[in-house]
């Protein structure tokens, strides 16, 4: 069997990181480039401590030079930085598959992107979330499948998006007053150095951020809803998809776990819309070997999936509110970044899509 060589760059930050512990045991896909920016000439180690297996190896400056060459370039870079590496990478490594595990590819709208990130678009990539519904009735999948340029979700956008699209496809949901309320680990906002990130601001300390539609990943959300609806991002300004999003920071390290709410298709008796949630739910995961919706009684919980490229759901009708109710459990740095990268690059490169990622997660 073949190898296909793997350059990371944005080795010293959690998702690049995460990558490489993913990689460390790949029976297909061998790691012989780690870039960094002011880590160059360090040893990984340094860095990394508990990736024992790349601890010798020398960070390289993470430059579109030291990249080239390689059949598989991971970008775990900054919002915004990503795009220049690509582009000269675009020209000088045209063969190689490029996957960006920042938002610079992911929108479709280069107006969204501008007001939401404030600088220029930088092209629009496939979108690398396997599982993502499609308005003609296949998967997000089969595009990969012949992919070279693959976008990775954010991790939010990820949960929030596994949670309602069954329920938008069926017609279940008013999807212009969707709700998401959604209780994030810190190393979802990196390894940065930042005060409000500090063990004595943070422990004991429950706050939101990016609240009431200014959080970058509200556009991404919409997007991916509005194509279940068959709806172009770019023209959804009528407001097909409407969603309020309160991200907010506990003190846990990794985990997202997502409180999904929104009202039911107007005339929709509970009972009715009870069997037609169940079907749908079934007929979008039910052979998905990421995506499991709980058995009925057992609810998420970000300590079932942390370490595994698992997403855990469940889901009730209120039918005193005349709303559905949706949680989503997911470890952020694995299947809501580094885990579903290797999903969508197995499938780009004909490999089994399941391959050295595990569903099962690390307990206690």
């Amino acid at each position: 069997m073949s190898e296909y060589s793997v350059a990371v760059s944005g080795a010293t930050g959690y998702a690049g990181g995460e990558v490489l512990r993913l990689l460390a045991g790949h029976p297909r896909l061998r790691v012989t480039t780690a870039a960094g920016h002011s880590t160059a000439g360090d040893r990984l180690g340094l860095h990394q401590p508990h990736l024992a297996t790349f601890a010798d190896l020398e960070i390289r400056p993470s430059t579109a030079e030291a990249l080239a060459g390689h059949d598989v370039v991971v970008l775990a870079l900054p919002h915004g930085a990503s795009g220049a590496i690509a582009a000269e990478l675009e020209k000088t490594s045209p063969g190689t598959l490029i996957l960006d595990l920042a938002a610079d590819h992911r929108l479709t709208d280069a107006a969204a992107w501008r007001r939401f990130y404030g600088s220029e678009h930088q092209g629009t990539w496939d979108y690398g979330l396997p599982e993502l519904l499609r308005a003609d009735g296949s998967k997000q999948r089969d595009v990969l499948r012949e992919s070279t340029r693959i976008a990775v979700p954010g991790c939010n956008v990820t949960a929030v998006t596994l949670g309602f699209q069954p329920l938008v496809r069926a017609g279940l949901i008013d999807a212009t007053r969707l709700t998401a309320t959604l209780a994030n680990g810190v190393s979802g906002a990196g390894k940065a150095v930042k005060p409000h990130l500090l063990a004595g601001e943070i422990v004991g300390d429950v706050s939101s951020y990016g609240q009431a539609g200014v959080h970058r990943h509200v556009p991404e959300i919409e997007q991916n809803l509005a194509g279940v609806l068959g709806v172009d991002a770019a023209s959804q300004h009528d407001g097909a998809v409407r969603i309020a999003f309160t991200p907010t920071l506990v003190p846990v390290v990794r985990g997202i776990h997502a409180t999904l709410t929104a009202p039911l298709m107007p005339g929709t008796p509970a009972a009715e819309a009870a069997v037609a949630a169940a079907d749908a739910f079934a007929a979008a995961y039910a052979d998905e070997p990421f995506v499991s919706v709980l058995p009925d009684g057992q609810w998420p919980r970000t300590a079932s999936v942390t370490g595994s490229n698992s997403a855990q759901i469940q889901w009730a009708v209120d039918e005193r509110a005349g709303t559905v109710l949706v949680t989503v459990a997911l470890d952020n740095l694995v299947r809501g970044t580094a885990g579903q990268a290797l999903q969508s690059a197995h499938l780009a490169l004909g490999l089994d899509e399941a391959l050295s990622l595990s569903v099962n997660g690390v307990a206690p």
